[in-house]
């Protein structure tokens, strides 16, 4: 179990990483891409003041030179003022090149700080923050990454019932973490969502009456202990990694920001999720604790048990905001060769942390 726990740790903690490099690198070339329109949009700013002053240069010099023809002036007093207009359009331009140089200052300086800024009409920055607290910044996303957290009571259906179960309705439990992704699947509605990720899962089986599974002839029945067992501490435990898939309906209430535009938010309503899962078994263990001559004896049993390598089923969560009551159900038998099926069942409480 702990060498599960550290590689499947190990192994949320490289999805995670990617989904955050994948992002960033978005954020990035998005930054990018904004730097360059803006940057070239003063560039050409800039390009046009020049080409307008030249022009009025020109036909001013145009002017000069009619008049050194008709003899109103010498060619002296000509070049004269042409020396002059050219000085005047130099500081024109000069002069109105300083406020687009002072854009380009601003914008260099956003970018070298990781700010984007925003034209306003009066080409004035505005910058708009964003708090991550209240979620906007995450739901204007159509993908975002989510925590799994869920644990609560675990038992076996046998013959279609779980009453009158061998095993502790309390001290059997499931604990599943993991991660997983929420996609808006529609693009201006935010009611559907798919789900999808991976997560480690925990099944623990508790018998009653000093009872332990054993292997009989192909088949993992329950068996009385020729010992007298501390039923507090035997169990048996399925460890798995799942894919879960689900069907989110989101019910949150859309939130309009200060500009009229709509942003959806998730996880800040009633939430109803229905799917399935697929996962495959990664060991089974039983554990056994008894006292004999006043000593107790833990005695650990890894082995097949005769339990599928692979296992499906359906599962559906009801909840508000990110707390939800979650059931699960495996449709294959927990055991493979068994005459009487059963099939695992599970029912708690689930977190998920957008």
């Amino acid at each position: 179990m702990r060498k599960f726990t550290i590689y499947f740790a190990l192994l949320v903690c490289f999805f995670v990483s990617k989904l955050t490099a994948q992002d960033l690198n978005k954020k990035e070339e998005q930054s990018k891409q904004t730097f360059e329109v803006k940057a070239k949009a003063i560039a050409e700013k800039i390009e046009k003041i020049t080409t307008e002053e030249k022009a009025t240069l020109k036909i001013d010099v145009e002017k000069v030179n009619n008049q050194l023809v008709k003899g109103t002036i010498t060619k002296e007093q000509a070049d004269e003022k042409k020396k002059q207009l050219a000085k005047e359009t130099a500081t024109t331009i000069e002069t109105r090149i300083a406020t687009v140089q002072e854009e380009l200052k601003d914008l260099v300086q956003a970018k070298v700080d990781g700010k984007l800024a925003e034209y306003s009409k009066n080409h004035e920055f505005s910058f708009k923050w964003k708090s991550s607290k209240d979620g906007i910044q995450r739901s204007e996303k159509r993908t975002t990454s989510v925590l799994v957290l869920a644990f609560g009571a675990n038992n076996l259906v046998t013959s279609g019932a779980i009453s009158n179960s061998n095993f502790k309705y309390i001290g059997s439990s499931f604990l599943e973490w993991g991660v997983s992704l929420n996609t808006r699947i529609l693009k201006n509605n935010n009611l559907l969502h798919f789900k999808y990720g991976l997560t480690g899962v925990y099944n623990t089986l508790k018998p009653t009456e000093n009872l332990y599974f054993i292997d009989n002839n192909g088949q993992t029945i329950l068996s009385t202990s020729p010992i007298s067992s501390n039923t507090k501490d035997t169990h048996f435990k399925n460890v798995f990694i799942t894919v879960p898939l689900f069907l989110e309906f989101d019910f949150s209430e859309n939130k309009i920001d200060e500009n009229g535009s709509r942003i959806f938010q998730i996880e800040r309503g009633y939430r109803f999720g229905i799917g399935g899962f697929i996962g495959y078994n990664t060991n089974s263990k039983q554990f056994l604790s008894y006292e004999e001559n006043g000593y107790r004896i833990d005695v650990r049993q890894k082995g097949n048990w005769n339990i599928p390598d692979w296992n499906y089923g359906l599962s559906a969560y009801l909840g508000y905001k990110h707390k939800s009551v979650y059931v699960k159900y495996d449709l294959n038998p927990m055991f493979k060769n068994n005459v009487i099926k059963q099939n695992n069942i599970s029912l708690g409480v689930r977190f998920d942390w957008n």
